[in-house]
């Protein structure tokens, strides 16, 4: 599906932005387009020589999403499991709705005091807006990975409901001094210089523009192994 060149590259990048942020798109066609623009980056990530070349030509209202897209990216490279054998004992489920997700983002902003585009961005990198269902290997459990002994100070209801787990990260984050030190907040999330970096990038794109939230509603759940990368598409089980 994604090209090999810089012309391709270029004209489906372009293609997948504009189509993200376009209310018109919808449905299957919106959730194309969103797995494109991933895979897209993640093509231009691992070829540093075409996207010099995709990047010159980028139009300036989308090099900014553009910039922190692929630095972000880049972050998860260096903080994914890439060295792993085998793959996890994960389960791939559909994400809640959108409009679900959105939903919950908002109640957990207006109850906490925390951005909702910084609650979707920790969604989208713990487990892909929930559709990967399964301990990490560290043992966080649900859709924003909380870890248990978290999950029991700060929790109400259900580690593995996507509600609850985004108002217990709205709580946990608040706690931990958000928004007003957010990036703090982020790093007491998960310990890690690479996620925290990640996560701020990634919200930074919606909040620049909210309907880029569209766009990562369609990103899927790869894993890298010391095989290679495979998706895991929605019903994928290793059982």
């Amino acid at each position: 599906m994604v090209a090999d060149d810089a012309t391709g590259l270029f004209d489906q990048l372009v293609t997948s932005e504009r189509a993200v942020r376009d209310p018109a798109v919808t449905g299957k066609q919106l959730a194309f387009m969103g797995h494109l623009q991933q895979l897209v980056y993640r093509h231009l990530i691992e070829r540093p020589d075409l996207r010099d070349l995709v990047f010159a030509a980028i139009p300036q209202d989308l090099r900014g999403a553009a910039d922190l897209n692929i630095a972000a990216g880049a972050d998860l490279y260096l903080f994914g499991p890439g060295g792993a054998r085998e793959l996890p004992a994960w389960r791939i489920v559909s994400a809640p709705p959108m409009s679900a997700l959105l939903a919950d983002y908002s109640e957990a902003e207006a109850a906490f005091g925390v951005p909702w585009y910084y609650l979707a961005a920790v969604n989208l990198v713990e487990t892909r807006m929930g559709r990967i269902r399964g301990d990490s290997y560290a043992g966080a459990q649900g859709p924003m990975q909380f870890m248990p002994k978290t999950w029991d100070m700060y929790g109400e209801g259900d580690i593995n409901d996507t509600h609850d787990a985004i108002l217990a990260a709205g709580r946990y984050l608040s706690a931990a001094g958000a928004p007003e030190k957010i990036e703090k907040a982020i790093w007491m999330y998960n310990h890690d210089n690479e996620y925290v970096d990640a996560v701020m990038k990634y919200a930074e794109v919606m909040r620049a523009d909210p309907n880029a939230f569209r766009g990562y509603y369609g990103w899927q759940v790869y894993f890298v192994t010391t095989s290679g990368t495979f998706l895991l598409p929605v019903g994928w089980s290793k059982d």
